[in-house]
C-alpha cells in the first residue's frame, strides 16, 4: 500500500520554524515525509536535517521521497529519546524542532496493523512493529481495572466501566483477536447516540496510546526538546487531542516559570482541529 499522509498545517509549522538555510532541523515524527521535504527545500547544502520515526515503514518512504537531498540523517527511533539521538550524531544543539503528535492516515487505512475501528483486522495497533506488546495484550491480560483506567483516562469515554466488564467477560470464552470483534464488543454495550460519531473511536484511541506509550513521556519529550535547541530556535508541535495538548502546554507553561526557557527561545504549540482520516 502506498505511504499517504496528508500534512496538516504544512505552511504554518514551515513558517513557525523560520527555517536557516545552513540550520540544523529535526522532524521527529516523520511519516510520509510531507513536513520533512518541504523543510530540506529550504535547507542549504551546510544545513543539516535530522528525521526520527519509531516506523520502520515511514523511514523507508522518506529515504526515498528526499532521496535527492544529501544532507539528511534518518533515525529508526523514537522522539522521546532526542537528547540521546542528538548526542549519537555529536550534535548539542539544534536550531528547530517539528513534533506532529499521533498516528498516520497511512497507518490508519493499513487495516493489519490494527489502528482502525473501520473494517476488520488484527490487534497490533504498534507504531514500532519491532516492539513485542501490542494492542492484544492489553485487550486480553490487562485488569478489567486497567482496561476500565485506561478507557477512561486515555480515551475520556463515560462508558469505560461497561466496557472493560464487557472485555473481560468475552475473553473467558476465547482470545479476543480481531478489531471487528473489539468493535461488536463495545457497540454491545454503548447506546446508540446520532452525531455522536463511532462508538469505538474513544477506546481505540485509549488502547492506541496505552501500547505506543504516547502520553507519559511527552513532557519530559518536550522539556528535552526545549533543552535541544539553540539560541533563537523554535519548537513546534501539532496535537490533535486533549490529552496530548495538556502535556505540551504544561510542559511549555514549566519551563517558562522555571525560567528554563530564555527570552530568545520561540516556542510554537500549533493545535489542529482537523482529524486525521476518520481519526481512526
Amino acid at each position: 500500500m502506498e505511504f499517504n499522509h496528508k500534512s496538516v498545517m504544512l505552511e504554518e509549522c514551515i513558517e513557525g520554524l523560520n527555517i536557516k538555510p545552513d540550520g540544523i532541523y529535526v522532524d521527529g515524527t516523520m511519516g510520509g515525509a510531507g513536513h520533512s521535504k518541504e523543510i530540506v527545500k529550504r535547507i542549504a547544502g551546510n544545513g543539516l536535517f535530522i528525521g526520527i520515526d519509531r516506523d520502520e515503514e515511514a523511514i523507508c518512504v522518506a529515504k526515498e521521497r528526499l532521496s535527492q537531498f544529501s544532507n539528511t540523517i534518518f533515525v529508526h527511533d523514537n522522539h522521546d529519546n532526542i537528547k540521546k539521538i542528538l548526542e549519537e550524531k555529536n550534535i548539542s544543539e539544534v536550531d528547530g524542532i517539528l513534533l506532529d503528535l499521533g498516528v498516520s492516515s497511512y497507518q490508519l487505512d493499513e487495516r493489519n496493523r490494527g489502528f482502525s475501528y473501520m473494517g476488520d483486522g488484527s490487534l497490533d495497533m504498534r507504531m514500532d512493529k519491532s516492539q513485542s506488546f501490542t494492542a492484544k495484550d492489553v485487550v486480553n491480560k490487562y485488569s478489567e481495572e486497567e482496561l476500565a483506567r485506561i478507557i477512561f483516562e486515555y480515551g475520556e469515554e463515560k462508558y469505560s466501566r461497561r466496557i472493560a466488564k464487557k472485555i473481560v467477560e468475552q475473553r473467558k470464552d476465547k482470545e479476543i483477536e480481531t478489531t471487528e470483534e473489539l468493535v461488536d464488543i463495545i457497540k454491545s454495550v454503548i447506546p446508540f447516540s446520532k452525531g455522536d460519531g463511532h462508538p469505538a473511536k474513544r477506546t481505540f484511541q485509549a488502547i492506541r496510546i496505552e501500547v505506543n506509550d504516547e502520553i507519559k513521556p511527552l513532557y519530559n519529550t518536550i522539556i528535552d526538546c526545549i533543552d535541544s535547541l539553540k539560541s533563537g530556535g523554535r519548537l513546534c508541535v501539532l496535537t490533535f487531542h486533549s490529552l496530548e495538548d495538556r502535556a505540551v502546554k504544561n510542559a511549555f507553561n514549566d519551563s517558562v516559570r522555571k525560567m528554563c526557557v530564555p527570552t530568545w527561545i520561540t516556542i510554537l504549540c500549533l493545535w489542529s482541529k482537523n482529524k486525521r482520516k476518520d481519526n481512526n
